[in-house]
């Protein structure tokens, strides 16, 4: 890209996209702001994020605009959050965000009117029409996204993509911006870090149903499916005289009990599985109907040795082997793991000499499925 070409800077008022915003116009490009607007609720922050993107704008004199997603971001990604949770299986709002409206309605609407391209915050990189892992590794991004495609790389700039956190605060203060210092956002996207439970709770109510053990017996209690996800160790009862025996036929010692972790949902039933030691580990799964960034570069052609999967955000890259099935691919982990949660994206990657590579992912299938 020339130094004349337009961009839309998605702003959304923190210090990324506002460090972002004044580093692309020193380099010459032309840069118009573009705040998205998808969340309005007591307590959220969109007006302050607003002001202080437009506060940015101003001060480099760059155009600014406001984009009103908010009925669509909640079609496409609200309401498919509760439907997910109802269903039994634990989503990923910030995937959907970053799909549907971040590098879907905001991207078409860019190209649409003219730019070249579009730009945001994420720690993320793009080399050699690659999406690659960005310079600070502990803020990386890739894991969010994945479902872009390889021709959207093309229109598509991270001026973070090669400095860490703590590096971009220091630009930040070295420029005098009034955010310099603003916290980062947290929770999910758009909406921030609200109680998940009270806003569950508010749109699906409660659901009691009995809590099982791994051999079927009912030991406590829970308050709705939708409240728990696969590795959580809180939030559901377990009445110690209705204890019986581990997986392995091993009395349970009753006042020092290890803490049981959820293994799995029984929607049919409304019964949460709970497990502990070897229980709560699995060391494979089954992706449906991936999608891969390349679609010449998959999971299915990557070197042993070199193919790596990660199953939650900033989550440890694990080693895996992936064969091909009806529909999907089924993963073999190296070693077992706690917390492979059906509804959360398993996500590949691919080391190399010089960069490690994200491939694409999906959705990780119920256990039954």
């Amino acid at each position: 890209m020339n130094k004349k070409t337009k961009i839309a800077l998605g702003m959304s008022g923190g210090v990324d996209s506002s460090l972002c915003a004044h580093l692309l116009v020193e380099q010459g490009y032309q840069v118009t702001g573009v705040f998205l607007e998808c969340w309005r609720a007591p307590g959220c922050r969109t007006d302050e994020d607003r002001a202080d993107a437009l506060k940015i704008a101003l001060a480099l004199g760059i155009p600014f605009q406001v984009l009103d997603f908010k009925t669509a971001y909640y079609d496409k990604v609200v309401a498919e959050f509760f439907a997910q949770y109802k269903a039994g299986i634990t989503p990923n709002p910030d995937i959907a965000c970053n799909k549907e409206i971040k590098f879907g309605l905001f991207y078409d609407w860019a190209l649409a009117n003219g730019f070249d391209a579009v730009a945001t915050g994420h720690y993320a990189a793009i080399r050699n029409k690659q999406l690659v892992i960005p310079k600070d590794t502990n803020k990386d991004q890739t894991y969010f996204l994945h479902q872009l495609a390889s021709e959207q790389l093309e229109h598509m700039i991270f001026p973070l993509a090669d400095l860490t956190k703590p590096e971009v605060r220091l630009e930040a203060k070295k420029r005098d911006l009034a955010v310099c210092d603003k916290k980062d956002s947290v929770g999910i996207c758009f909406i921030g870090d609200i109680n998940v439970h009270a806003f569950l709770k508010e749109e699906l109510g409660e659901n009691p149903g009995e809590v099982i053990d791994t051999q079927g017996n009912v030991i406590g209690s829970h308050q709705g499916l939708w409240f728990y996800t696969i590795g959580q160790r809180h939030g559901f009862t377990v009445d110690k005289k209705s204890l019986h025996t581990s997986a392995n036929g091993e009395v349970l010692e009753k006042e020092n009990l290890p803490p049981f972790y959820v293994v799995a949902k029984q929607p049919e039933g409304n019964k949460l599985v709970v497990g502990f030691g070897k229980e709560t580990y699995s060391n494979s799964f089954i992706v449906k109907e991936p999608h891969w960034i390349d679609p010449s570069q998959t999971a299915l052609q990557t070197p042993s040795g070199k193919l790596f999967v990660r199953i939650r955000h900033t989550g440890k890259l694990l080693a895996c082997s992936v064969s091909e099935i009806a529909n999907g691919i089924q993963v073999s982990l190296a070693e077992p793991v706690q917390g492979i949660a059906p509804g959360q994206s398993a996500v590949f990657y691919q080391q190399t000499t010089t960069d490690t590579i994200c491939l694409g992912g999906g959705v990780i299938s119920p256990f039954d499925a």
